[in-house]
């Protein structure tokens, strides 16, 4: 008897958890609940059938609506996937397949683009907007982290076109030892970058292998300057390389210099870790493989070098569990830390420079199942959804009733979802140009030989203008050559 009855109550508690997802997945169907429809998902970067894909956002949807068949549509270069490139064939723009598909026969109903697609679609007026469906269904939008519904409504004119269930994005990590040893105080959200330079400046000390540096693009050795400064910094200035097309540079000018000047001063007075050179590094690599092996010795942070860095939500398991496994780490040390939101520019003082939404759904215009088409988007970025993904180790979910601190540790959030996404300015052209890479790189080459003192900032502007400008004319001669190499 109490056997039957455990079962009984065990199964009247799985059925009443199961009854609120489904409910809330049926409030907004379409027609004949019990007749099967199909419903077409298009995505531009690479998914299709993909089964993390699945996993990630559909699983639970297609569980709760047996009678929905969804149909995955991939429009990225299927090629690129699978490593079979062709050098001397230009591949397939992603984006305008995926308008092409948008505008076809069979239209998918959603769509799933990344941040930088949606004001080329929103432009093009292929998207539905979502208000009207928004104040209709009364689906609370207010519980949306800044970071993410902030954002969506900058590309559209103050209206959304589009929502996102989950998003990633970095913040200033510190250091609190390093900083209590130098009587400095904490640093503070929404400091401007040159604030925070000053700042690094008071934490630097020391020479040679144990220089103290207080400020780092990167929490890795091995990261590159040119690259991770693009990101963090010069992205929320908006400073492009490339004119629209992609056939002439925009380099050549004083907002670059001031930004070259600013980054080349960082190294030179050693505020910021210098790029390893690869026979310092091969010492390194043969050094930790001895008995005195480090596991995070190319980890500038977490090895105590750097006292500010910048760092991805994801890489925060990694110091949780580095402090966790303290005791059986040689010669690490746990680190007393916390984070801030990323620096800001006094021009752009709400915008954060690396912020990635995941799962940005939108309504094709020429959808034809336009009401299970919301009910998925509705689905998705409900709080339903939100409760079972909170967990996730390296995404947020956008809903805020559900984020909380990693692994129970307490810390700063609310950095992680403050700032808005600085749009990204070249995207357009290098998913046009996928050769282009190699103008880019010249930059790169040029601005180590400043760092280096081999060149003045502005004589190597001018050079990466000058021989970029050239590359670029050979791509437009050659658009399926290989620049600087065979046709």
């Amino acid at each position: 008897m109490k056997t039957w009855v455990k079962r009984t109550m065990l199964l009247t508690v799985s059925t009443s958890l199961m009854v609120p997802m489904l409910s809330a997945c049926s409030k907004t169907g379409s027609g004949n609940t019990n007749t099967e429809r199909v419903l077409r998902v298009a995505t531009s970067f690479g998914y299709g059938d993909d089964e993390y894909f699945r996993q990630q956002f559909t699983e639970v949807f297609e569980f709760a609506n047996p009678n929905i068949k969804l149909e995955m549509i991939s429009t990225a270069d299927e090629s690129m996937r699978y490593g079979r490139y062709d050098p001397n064939k230009k591949p397939a723009d992603p984006m305008e397949k995926l308008k092409e598909v948008m505008q076809g026969d069979n239209p998918p109903d959603v769509v799933m683009v990344n941040y930088e697609q949606l004001e080329d679609l929103i432009g093009g007026n292929l998207l539905m907007q979502l208000d009207p469906m928004i104040t209709k269904d009364k689906f609370d939008t207010s519980d949306m982290v800044p970071a993410v519904i902030d954002g969506l409504k900058k590309v559209g004119d103050n209206k959304l076109y589009a929502l996102a269930p989950t998003f990633n994005s970095s913040a200033l990590i510190f250091n609190k030892q390093m900083f209590d040893e130098a009587g400095v105080s904490y640093p503070k959200d929404k400091m401007t970058w040159d604030e925070t330079f000053d700042l690094g400046k008071r934490l630097t000390k020391g020479e040679g292998d144990n220089r103290k540096y207080g400020f780092s693009f990167s929490t890795q050795s091995m990261g590159d300057m040119f690259y991770s400064m693009q990101q963090a910094y010069t992205l929320p200035l908006q400073l492009s390389m490339f004119d629209e097309k992609g056939e002439k540079m925009t380099v050549d000018t004083d907002q670059w210099e001031k930004v070259w000047k600013r980054m080349v001063q960082l190294s030179q007075d050693k505020i910021t870790p210098q790029q390893q050179e690869p026979a310092a590094m091969k010492s390194r690599v043969m050094n930790a493989s001895g008995e005195d092996f480090n596991p995070f010795q190319f980890d500038d942070f977490l090895s105590g070098r750097v006292a500010m860095s910048i760092i991805n939500y994801g890489q925060i398991s990694q110091i949780n569990n580095a402090n966790k496994n303290a005791q059986s780490i040689k010669g690490f040390t746990p680190i007393d830390w916390d984070v801030v939101t990323m620096p800001v520019h006094p021009e752009a003082p709400e915008v954060g420079g690396q912020i990635g939404m995941n799962g940005i759904m939108g309504i094709n215009t020429k959808a034809q199942n336009v009401d299970d088409a919301w009910k998925f988007i509705k689905f998705i970025n409900g709080e339903d959804w939100a409760r079972l993904k909170s967990t996730s180790s390296y995404n947020i979910v956008t809903r805020k009733k559900y984020i909380k601190p990693k692994d129970g540790v307490q810390f700063h959030m609310e950095a992680f979802t403050t700032l808005t996404p600085a749009p990204q300015v070249d995207g357009k052209v290098f998913r046009s140009n996928p050769n282009i890479y190699p103008a880019q790189d010249i930059g790169r080459r040029l601005f180590n030989d400043v760092v280096q003192g081999k060149m003045q900032v502005r004589e190597a502007l001018k050079k990466w203008q000058t021989d970029g400008d050239a590359m670029l004319q050979q791509i437009q001669n050659n658009p399926n050559g290989i620049p600087g190499g065979r046709g």
